[in-house]
């Protein structure tokens, strides 16, 4: 694999792409755009959370947003998802000049499930079919889709605090993928589980991915989490938040946890990003560019 000094986006090496069956389809070169972010900048107060930052997600693909605490990683994903407003810049879905009926629905999954504790896991999961009014049979079907695709089928009758952590985030997740959205965008949502459990999501978010094809940005802290899921990483600075580099992960899929870990670019990949978040940790108002 190789990093350029100027900046400019790591690949690793372009003959691991032919073991990728999405890229070896034959299909066009330029996925069409599942999201775009141009010069997107936020303030709080006088802090500067993102600063100019522009990200294109194309349909279908699994992008991670990587960095440190106060880099606007979930700023930017609450931008996306319309629950905050950038102060400039513009958020486009499905590409530039997008009609509003061709617009993605996007659904988000947060850091912690955010259950309801007296509803049911069925409940729970038909939560935002039935506040947008879908009638009960089709509501029935897409709840227990969803809920035999996180292997909780059979917990429909429960209630949240019979449920483990892990369980209660696969619920979440279910609730999210209910919706059937186009785009689903994640913040840190196996940040709160413990090691082994997390490894197990992962293979479980990597087949869910595989069947649905679902256009995702997940948000996360770790590096070897970015890599096992992601087909780009998108690693961002702090202080103020910006995008240092852009890394396309190009090991084969369908991946699992071991498979990728067991990859010789792994290592690679790892190192080097994690030397340009330590080279921007040092040098914060540059570019981690050595």
């Amino acid at each position: 694999m190789s990093v350029p000094e100027d900046g400019g986006r790591a690949v690793v090496d372009p003959m691991s792409a032919r073991e990728d069956p999405r890229r070896a389809a034959g299909g066009p070169s330029v996925a069409p755009t599942a999201v775009r972010c141009d010069g997107v900048s936020k303030r709080f107060g006088g802090e500067v959370v993102l600063d100019n930052v522009s990200l294109e997600i194309t349909k279908g693909s699994f992008t991670s947003l990587l960095g440190p605490s106060g880099c606007g990683k979930t700023t930017l994903l609450r931008i996306i998802a319309g629950l905050e407003t950038p102060d400039h810049g513009e958020i486009s879905l499905s590409g530039p000049g997008a009609a509003a009926s061709t617009r993605p629905s996007v659904a988000v999954v947060f850091q912690q499930a955010n259950l309801f504790p007296w509803k049911s896991v069925y409940r729970n999961v038909a939560f935002g079919l039935e506040l947008a009014g879908v009638g009960r049979d089709a509501v029935e079907r897409s709840v227990r889709s969803a809920l035999e695709m996180v292997n909780l089928a059979g917990t429909e009758k429960k209630r949240p605090y019979e449920l483990s952590g892990g369980m209660q985030q696969r619920v979440g997740i279910a609730r999210a993928l209910a919706l059937d959205p186009e785009v689903l965008l994640m913040d840190e949502p196996f940040a709160s589980v413990d090691a082994q459990t997390r490894e197990e999501l992962h293979d479980e978010l990597l087949a869910i991915w595989e069947r649905t094809s679902k256009s995702v940005l997940f948000v996360t802290h770790s590096i070897d989490e970015a890599i096992v899921l992601s087909d780009k990483i998108v690693v961002m600075g702090a202080h103020p938040g910006r995008i240092l580099r852009e890394f396309d992960v190009l090991m084969p899929r369908p991946r699992t946890e071991e498979t990728t870990r067991l990859h010789p670019e792994f290592a690679d990949m790892r190192h080097a990003i994690r030397e340009l978040l330590v080279r921007s940790a040092v040098d914060p108002s540059g570019d981690g560019a050595s």
